[in-house]
């Protein structure tokens, strides 16, 4: 068994966390869970210890991985002081503040001889996994661009944010995810052109992104904002051959939130009017328009790859510099904004 604890006990931890570590209860043991304060609006789950006291995790032999959930701005200093403790360490993200705070963490996880990663769940949305599987099937062609929307419609946000901080970047707090796609598949790009906005004015809250990587002839997209009362889809693919269309996002997040749990045999799977349309011509030049039946997400395998990473000795699913790039690009990011 993998014995596990946790730094947070907000939504990050039990929303996003905890149904995807209990899932695999013949591997993973969730012993501890850590707060400031010692209060939650999560209700408390039976068998786990709950705590104010950090020494009940740092003092524990048995647990093995410390998951940091607490804000961003925390990340660096929380890892830092889990690995100076002696245990493995699973940050959220963003995973750091700076590509040197990244560095430093790998570093002095590396001179302890323990892990550390970044939690990229986000590798296992249903519509990433079906846009690679399209790709692989090699009906579009040579890929020619590749378009990812991350949209919402809250404004409300924004206004709320009346100075601008790295901790309350959008492009920090959302790009994170989708960038980490991009890297985990398509590698270091050639070039990056960055366009990063204050649609509120200057100083205010980052509130928009598209940003475009380029890989040869090919280039990838990725666009957000707060201001999308309709989203755009998730992602569009084109070819020299063809093109997918994906509407709709993962709906993992969506059942989460509704606190329907991945211990149901239908937990954020795509329905038929959710999947995907195909359309392409084929080698004989006929032309052809089709669903594609969306592939499973699952975030459990972010804990099942922790498992095999510090209990079986196997790689870890998310490598350092992929880690230390995606930061790279953020912070070049927010310095085209900034000498916008």
């Amino acid at each position: 068994m993998l014995t596990i604890a946790y730094i947070g006990n907000g939504k990050s931890t039990n929303r996003y966390h905890l149904p995807f570590a209990l899932k695999l209860d013949q591997q993973i043991k969730v012993k501890t869970i850590y707060s400031r304060s010692g209060h939650s609006d999560w209700a408390p789950i039976a068998g786990i210890h709950y705590t104010t006291d950090l020494n009940d995790i740092y003092g524990d032999p048995e647990i093995q991985l410390v998951v940091v959930a607490t804000p961003s701005q925390s990340h660096y200093s929380m890892a830092k002081d889990v690995l100076m403790h002696g245990k493995n360490a699973l940050v959220e993200k963003p995973f750091t503040e700076t590509s040197a705070e990244a560095r430093a963490l790998f570093a002095l996880a590396k001179q302890k001889n323990l892990l550390i990663q970044c939690y990229q769940n986000r590798r296992y949305d249903s519509d990433f996994l079906t846009v690679q599987k399209v790709i692989e099937s090699g009906r579009l062609g040579d890929l020619l661009e590749v378009e990812m929307h991350f949209d919402y419609f809250r404004p409300e946000v924004p206004a709320s944010v009346t100075h601008f901080s790295i901790g309350t970047s959008y492009l920090y707090g959302h790009a994170c995810h989708t960038l980490d796609q991009v890297i985990s598949y398509f590698g270091r790009p050639d070039k990056v052109h960055y366009d990063v906005r204050q649609l509120l004015g200057t100083d205010r809250m980052n509130d928009y992104f598209d940003l475009d990587l380029y890989y040869g002839t090919l280039k990838v997209s990725v666009k957000s904002s707060y201001f999308r009362i309709k989203p755009r889809p998730s992602f569009v693919v084109y070819g020299k051959q063809g093109m997918f269309l994906k509407a709709g996002k993962d709906r993992q997040e969506t059942d989460l939130k509704h606190f329907y749990l991945p211990d149901h045999p239908d937990f954020g799977l795509d329905q038929p009017a959710d999947y995907g349309t195909l359309t392409y011509m084929d080698d004989a030049a006929q032309y052809h328009e089709e669903k594609v039946v969306s592939a499973v997400g699952d975030y459990s395998r972010v804990y099942a790859g922790l498992y095999e990473a510090i209990i079986d000795g196997q790689p870890k699913t998310v490598k350092d510099e992929e880690t230390i790039l995606q930061i790279e690009l953020l912070e070049g990011g927010i310095q085209a904004m900034q000498n916008a």
